[in-house]
């Protein structure tokens, strides 16, 4: 522990440095990150050309941060492609606030992140805002770990086309092509436009990836106005991986895959695997920002925004009943084999609009916003030895949950003062109704919550640096699946508190922050799965979430580069028991499932010269339990990982070209970084040994 904790003070996040730097790499001023900035919270902005294209090769977003402060990336593939997912500060992505371009992105119904229905989306950004803790207010549901704001990039000013492919293991590869006009119609406009296809068979057996993704962007600039619409999305089918496997597979067979098993007539051997037991789904985003500037003082930004989504999964369901799918039994036989699909189809609208005010030494910021989610649930079977039972509709509901919120926030300066504070009012309805009777699917309920959220703080100037600290207070209401389990479920509240400082020391610059978040009826993982992987929640009563976070970035010379991060933290709940219907088990204050205690990160570079570059990413995480018992039958062994990253770079008249390569798990551990409970017992998900990626980036300007 001593050793980890000296890792801190000497390395650690760019957090500072990218601020510091922002403005030399010429990247638009957005006033969204600028007052980000300035605020007295913890927080990272990263600048994605600089920090994450070298390692932009395929893998999802959540993979790609995986080395920032507090964070933690899953797989189920096992190699990042497909489904990923993050925790950060122990808080699963269903607590964490992703938005892009301010626009929600969290799903409305189970507020959770499903980054694989937009593949690529690092390759349209050009920063990437993550605020730890509550952070300051946000638009869609609360933040409970972090908030994650991707900011998309901005048609270039002169005429470009740039493809980025690469290969690797699993037989993994991404092709995408990107093209830029420039500006024309009198330097007005400007409009780019990028497609690209990934696929990946997975490190997990059977568990490939097809994905297609695409942006387009059209810029108008004139005078004080700027107006951009963006239209971007994803296309994704991807094998099931979502079960795990038992200790004892994980010990033999690692790669194995449960999901599509078809079992002989006696349930006991697998006599072979249904081939389309997938996930399909489909996600366009729509959104038009128009930017006015009124004067020096006054500037608003306001969105409109539009979300489609429509998909299912697919199911090979053995002797299941017909009776569980309205249907009466078949020549006297009472069980078949059905392919069962479940859909969704949705939509996701509203408007997005913020007043900055910049006076001498006060900064104001209003923000309005009003969405509106309607979702259709519905499910199809067809028999698989009875054509005549063909996509039977056997359920349908449908959800509508409507949000309005505002908040005004202000930033005084008072010498070398910084005064904050920032009100939150957020009402939000949910409505959801059975239309049709069916496995248990669905549920008739109609909820309401009116949250008042005040966050405050303080920053003191200090040479070269800051000293900050804040107090923020969260609400957030519970999920579907939260209330189709418990009708009574509470929602969450939750106090943070948060100190730290920024500093540059010569070549050396320094973040590290102490926080403390205590939370009443927080809904934490009990470490068992839905029938759709998805994690179940309870509420835990009283719990607590403290800790330090240090980082830094050291010059050492012109040549070499360390830098890192450690989270050193105590996750527990407070007089936690399990209750059912015949006994309450009281197992007094245990550890919060799936958050550790430590990670931390150490990364070393080295640039030769202007053309080449070469990285080694240390990520070390400690142990973690799967449920809230710490039964140590549950527990996640610790593990040390080495990844390694090199880039050359080199022009030929025009054109731009860049070499890529990345070799993950260097040494080939064998770990596990996520799993579940099933019957009592541990399930694991495998992810993969050494693997490695390689690309080619070629710009023509």
């Amino acid at each position: 522990m001593k050793g980890l904790f000296f890792l801190g003070l000497t390395v650690g996040s760019f957090a500072f440095v990218q601020a510091q730097n922002t403005d030399s790499l010429k990247i638009k001023e957005i006033e969204a990150v600028n007052f980000t900035k300035r605020l007295p919270v913890a927080k990272e902005i990263i600048n994605v050309a600089k920090d994450v294209d070298g390692r932009n090769l395929g893998q999802d977003l959540p993979v790609l941060l995986k080395n920032q402060t507090s964070v933690i990336s899953t797989s189920d593939a096992g190699n990042g492609v497909g489904y990923t997912g993050f925790r950060i500060r122990g808080v699963a992505g269903r607590g964490i606030n992703v938005m892009m371009n301010g626009v929600p992105y969290n799903d409305t119904e189970s507020q959770g992140t499903f980054f694989v229905n937009v593949p690529d989306l690092t390759s349209s950004a050009s920063q990437i805002v993550i605020q730890r803790g509550v952070g300051t207010s946000n638009n869609g549901v609360s933040a409970f770990g972090a908030s994650i704001n991707v900011i998309s990039k901005e048609p270039e000013e002169k005429f470009y086309f740039k493809t980025d492919d690469s290969y690797g293991s699993f037989n993994t590869y991404k092709y995408s092509a990107e093209i830029g006009s420039g500006k024309f119609w009198k330097n007005r406009l400007s409009v780019m436009g990028r497609y690209t296809h990934i696929n990946s068979d997975g490190y997990i057996d059977r568990a490939f990836s097809k994905l297609n993704s695409y942006n387009f962007t059209a810029l108008f600039e004139e005078g004080k106005t700027r107006i951009r619409f963006m239209a971007f999305g994803g296309k994704e089918k991807t094998y099931q991986a979502w079960n795990g496997i038992d200790r004892k597979t994980w010990g033999t067979d690692p790669k194995f895959n449960y999901s599509g098993a078809i079992y002989d007539s006696n349930w006991e051997n697998i006599v072979g695997f249904y081939d389309n037991e997938t996930d399909n789904y489909r996600q366009n985003h729509y959104q038009l920002l128009w930017e006015q500037k009124f004067n020096n003082r006054w500037n608003l930004e306001t969105t409109l925004h539009y979300t489609k989504g429509k998909g299912y999964y697919e199911n090979y369901k053995q002797g299941n009943p017909f009776t569980r799918y309205n249907l009466p039994d078949f020549n006297n036989e009472k069980y078949s084999d059905f392919i069962r699909k479940k859909w969704l189809n949705n939509d996701f609208y509203g408007i997005v609009s913020t007043l900055y005010g910049k006076f001498e030494n006060l900064d104001l910021n209003f923000g309005a916003v009003a969405n509106q989610y309607y979702g259709k649930h519905f499910g199809n079977v067809s028999g698989v030895f009875i054509p005549e039972i063909n996509e039977h509709e056997y359920y349908r509901n449908r959800s509508v949950k409507s949000e309005a919120a505002g908040f005004a926030k202000a930033l005084i300066k008072v010498n070398d003062f910084e005064f904050f504070g920032d009100l939150q009012l957020r009402y939000i309805d949910y409505d959801t109704k059975i239309l049709t009777e069916g496995d248990d699917e669905g549920g008739n309920l109609k909820k309401n919550w009116l949250f008042f959220n005040p966050k405050a703080g303080v920053n003191y100037r200090i040479n070269n640096g800051k000293l900050f600290l804040s107090y923020a207070h969260a609400q957030r209401e519970p999920n579907r699946d939260d209330l189709m389990a418990d009708n009574n479920v509470k929602a969450e509240k939750l106090h943070d508190f948060e100190a730290g400082i920024e500093k540059q020391f010569g070549t050396l610059s320094l973040t590290a922050n102490l926080y403390y978040m205590y939370y009443v009826n927080q809904l934490v993982l009990n470490g068992e799965l839905n029938n759709v992987g998805a994690f179940i929640r309870t509420n835990s009563g009283e719990s607590y979430r403290r800790g330090v976070e240090i980082g830094a970035l050291a010059k050492l010379t012109k040549q070499w580069e360390l830098s890192g991060n450690v989270s050193l933290s105590q996750n527990r709940n407070l007089d936690f028991k399990i209750e059912n219907e015949t006994v309450v088990k009281k197992l007094g204050n245990t550890q919060i499932s799936f958050s550790p205690d430590v990670i931390a990160n150490l990364s070393l570079k080295f640039i030769p010269n202007k053309n080449f570059q070469f990285a080694l990413m240390n990520q070390y995480v400690g142990k973690q339990y799967l449920d809230n018992s710490e039964d140590k039958n549950l527990q996640l062994k610790d593990y040390f990982l080495t990844d390694f990253n090199a880039q050359y770079q080199f022009k030929i008249k025009n054109n731009d070209i860049a070499l890529k390569l990345l070799i993950n798990n260097l040494f080939n551990k064998k770990y596990v970084n996520n799993g579940a409970v099933y019957d009592g017992a541990p399930y694991y998900f495998s992810q993969a040994g050494t693997n490695f990626m390689f690309g080619i980036s070629w710009k023509i300007q």
